[in-house]
């Protein structure tokens, strides 16, 4: 731009020489033009250059971001399917388990039926996934209840005002057996009985049975397998009463409310659910159409009996369930597409060992949202270059030699570079504006600089966080000191006196706590809150912690003999050191945040410290600290167990002394 200006300062002089000596024009460079035009190709190209390259990671870190949540949110719904599936069996179980031990069910099977139908109405009424309770017995004599269903309503033509119905099937002298059904109001009033005459059914012939039976007293499931009197299909959770042989309590479960189940959980609108058993047969299928297709097949007596339907899906993830345990999240492609999927085994309940429990989603469910960003920001884009560009030509003819100054100052407070620079002054009052505005930011940042702690920015930076705002559950080792007789210390001394022996102290122990890859979160009065493995993560955390704690008694015993020397107060410190569990982030209002760490581990180090007065101690520690540093590298003196203050539980104390043989570090 200066050729630019000396060439155009001479362009006078050359054309009133060109008539004498035009063979001396002063040559010019290859590509001159007007300013506005080199400051629009800047800002054009300055706006490409950061527009799409911010777009592009824009749409990077948005896809990033959202397989990762997708990722976690399909865990976290695989979990939680298994978990209700599970569910759906416990309350089955539940009732089978508290109906076996019920004495009113294994009575005289004709004694006292409004008892038996009142238990059974509770138990059908505590969950709405049973379909139905029965008891069978060795005499083949059998109790059923089941409750108000669509399925049970249709095949029992039941009455009007039918809340419940019990069957009873009781065998002659003859060796017949006859079918009685009782319609029961809610208020256990019996609306009618029908006797259905003599039966063929015999419960002791039934898979449900016979299994319970050669259980030895274990709840056995069976099934699936098509119920006798709806033709619906379900699962039978069955077991022996332990006090009556022979009497096997049941109930069923229907498949179809499976189904249901994961249809409500679906997580995008084109997920899918998938339940196999023990023999990786698809016996559940979230869609209502393929579990359609799929009853027929399941309805067949052969429990190995092969199944098939018409998803894409399942030829892919078959291999992936292979033998024993199956967990965790996969990726698949089908028809062009990838997909999601979470593989979860059943893992509560002996009875559904094998189990598994699959849901899969397209992965394009969840970046929809980030194609979107990505093309509200090219529209963005595009406008502010537009604008930049009409912009460009608008000001260009204002723009002084000013503007590169006031450039640099820009670029100098983009890298914190504070150092004062002389006063911008231009003609052109928006310029003067922005040299005032630049000098008014510079100072706000100088004097916001002061109360920032750029090694902790440096360090969150350094620790990769996409957000430092955020808080985040992880292992730390905290560190309290206190310095005994603090208030006696102000009181004998000027306030002069004590913040220069505050400052001096302050800055040894951040030196030392630096130097051991700790940091120093909260100057607290005379006290001081240090952390290890936040915000940057150390592996080695709880051994640097105690080798600085160690560090810091000899730093502080030093000092102190240098102030005894000089006829200074002594500054005896007392320290606290605990490790756990811990939320670290930043806290705090929209308006004003501090990083810190917050829970229990840090309550304990601070109580430890406080805890030195009682045990006469410098350094006490947590079993917590002593099991992870190890006996080899440090001396922990126990000291017994002993309450902190505000809390219930006890804790045992340790000292933390350094090993004979091994120097201490050096201040």
């Amino acid at each position: 731009m200066t050729g630019e200006r000396e060439a155009r300062n001479r362009e006078p002089d050359q054309d009133r020489a060109a008539p004498e000596q035009p063979a001396r024009a002063t040559p010019r460079l290859g590509w001159v033009r007007p300013l506005r035009v080199h400051l629009s190709t800047v800002i054009v190209a300055l706006l490409l250059g950061i527009s799409l390259p911010l777009t592009w990671l824009a749409h990077d870190q948005g896809t990033r971001l959202s397989t990762s949540a997708a990722s976690q949110r399909m865990s976290l719904l695989g979990q939680r399917v298994a978990a209700q599936y599970e569910a759906v069996f416990n309350d089955g179980l539940t009732a089978v388990m508290l109906a076996a031990a019920a004495d009113t069910l294994l009575d005289d099977p004709t004694g006292d039926m409004d008892g038996k139908a009142l238990f059974l109405d509770r138990a059908l009424g505590s969950s709405a996934h049973i379909d139905g309770l029965f008891v069978g017995r060795a005499d083949s004599s059998f109790l059923h209840g089941v409750g108000d269903t669509p399925a049970w309503r249709e095949a029992l033509s039941a009455p009007p005002g039918t809340d419940h119905a019990v069957r009873t099937i009781q065998p002659a002298q003859d060796g017949t057996r006859r079918s009685v059904w009782r319609f029961i109001e809610a208020n256990g009033t019996v609306l009618s009985r029908r006797d259905d005459g003599p039966t063929r059914f015999d419960p002791r012939r039934r898979p449900w049975y016979r299994a319970a039976v050669a259980a030895d007293g274990r709840p056995v499931t069976v099934g699936p397998y098509t119920m006798a009197t709806t033709g619906e299909l379900g699962l039978t959770i069955a077991v022996e009463a332990p006090d009556e042989p022979g009497a096997v309590v049941g109930a069923d479960v229907l498949l179809e409310t499976l189904s249901d189940l994961l249809s409500r959980e679906a997580v995008s609108p084109r997920a899918t659910g998938y339940v196999f058993d023990d023999d990786r047969r698809l016996i559940v299928h979230s869609d209502p159409a393929m579990m359609a297709a799929l009853l027929p097949q399941l309805s067949a007596r052969a429990r190995h009996t092969a199944v098939t339907v018409d998803d894409p899906l399942l030829p892919l993830l078959r291999p992936l369930l292979g033998e024993g345990a199956v967990s965790g999240l996969h990726r698949i492609e089908a028809d062009g597409e990838t997909y999601l999927l979470a593989l979860e085994p059943v893992r509560g309940a002996a009875e559904l060992a094998g189990t598994v429990v699959a849901v899969a989603a397209p992965l394009s469910d969840f970046t929809a949202e980030s194609r979107l960003l990505v093309a509200r920001a090219l529209a963005v884009s595009f406008c502010l270059i537009v604008m930049g560009v009409l912009a460009a030509l608008l000001v260009a003819r204002l723009v002084s030699r000013s503007l590169a100054q006031l450039a640099d100052d820009a670029a100098r407070i983009g890298d914190l570079d504070l150092e004062t620079r002389p006063p911008v002054s231009s003609l052109v009052a928006e310029i003067n504006t922005l040299a005032d505005a630049l000098a008014t930011a510079r100072t706000a940042i100088a004097s916001f600089a002061l109360y920032v702690p750029r090694e902790l920015v440096r360090k969150v930076v350094a620790a990769g966080r996409q957000d430092p705002a955020s808080a985040e559950r992880r292992d730390v080792t905290v560190l309290f000191t206190d310095i005994r007789d603090f208030t006696s210390l102000s009181e004998q001394n000027a306030p002069e006196e004590v913040v220069a022996l505050l400052s001096d102290y302050f800055e040894l122990l951040n030196r030392i706590v630096e130097a051991h890859d700790g940091v120093i979160v909260q100057y607290l009065g005379d006290s001081v809150c240090a952390m290890w493995n936040a915000p940057e993560s150390n592996p080695d955390h709880v051994a640097d912690a105690c080798r600085c704690t160690l560090a810091l008694v000899a730093a502080v015993d030093a000092l102190n003999a240098r102030y005894r020397a000089a006829g200074r107060p002594e500054l005896a410190t007392r320290f606290g050191l605990h490790t756990g569990i811990a939320v670290v982030g930043s806290v705090g209002a929209s308006t004003r945040r501090q990083y810190t760490a917050i829970g229990d581990t840090i309550n304990v180090a601070s109580r430890l410290e406080g805890m030195n007065k009682e045990f006469g101690t410098t350094v006490l520690t947590s079993e917590a600290v002593r099991q992870a540093a190890g006996d080899e590298a440090f001396v922990f003196r126990p000291l017994g167990s002993a309450r902190a203050k505000g809390r219930a539980a006890e804790i045992a104390v340790y000292e933390l002394l350094a090993k004979p043989e091994t120097p201490d570090a050096a201040p």
